[in-house]
């Protein structure tokens, strides 16, 4: 989400769930909740940069970029420490 602008934050949980998803239920545990909070937010952030020539876009931008990296960042220390993280303002696109 930091590097792609906001709308790409969906790819490295795939990459997660395609390459480890299979071999270890915890990955795939960790992945797919990844994988729906960060498409939620891409697709906010693709209505961003969508409605940037109205004043709309200049506000839903930065909101689905902050959101998707911030709460990454939580989601991963989290991971790191064994917990599974209950993602907020998320939607289930994949189970």
């Amino acid at each position: 989400m930091f590097v792609g602008g906001g709308a790409l934050g969906w790819v490295a949980p795939l990459i997660a769930l395609v390459s480890k998803g299979n071999q270890s239920p915890t990955v795939r545990a960790h992945a797919v909740a990844a994988l729906n909070f960060q498409i939620l937010w891409s697709i906010v952030g693709a209505i961003g940069y969508i409605t940037l020539c109205f004043v709309v876009g200049l506000i839903i931008l930065p909101i689905a970029w902050l959101m998707g990296v911030i709460f990454g960042i939580i989601a991963g220390v989290r991971a790191n420490e064994g917990q599974l993280y209950k993602y907020p303002a998320s939607f289930t696109f994949v189970k």
